[in-house]
């Protein structure tokens, strides 16, 4: 099976490494006021892939910031010997 693993993440490591070869022409990025950038299109791609990540990943920190609240206020009150809301069975 490990093998096995290791296979398919080589397979995916040259499909991607094949994609970067095939896309090596350049590609003009046109911002606001006649500014541009000119890079590899494979680093234009890794760049939108890269703010994708951090745009989702920020949206998630409200979220992880109250789940992560909520946990340590169950955890308290399970310390304190209180029933919290929700776990007492009823």
């Amino acid at each position: 099976m490990q093998y096995l693993t290791w296979l398919l993440k080589a397979a995916i490591f040259f499909t991607l490494f094949a994609f970067a070869l095939n896309n090596q022409h350049d590609a003009t990025l046109y911002f606001f006021f006649g500014t541009h950038w000119q890079a590899p299109l494979v680093l234009v791609v890794l760049a939108a892939f890269a703010l994708g990540v951090a745009v989702g990943a920020l949206g998630m920190v409200p979220r992880w910031w109250r789940q992560r609240r909520t946990a340590l206020h169950l955890r308290q009150a399970v310390i304190q010997g209180h029933a919290a809301p929700g776990l007492d069975g009823h």
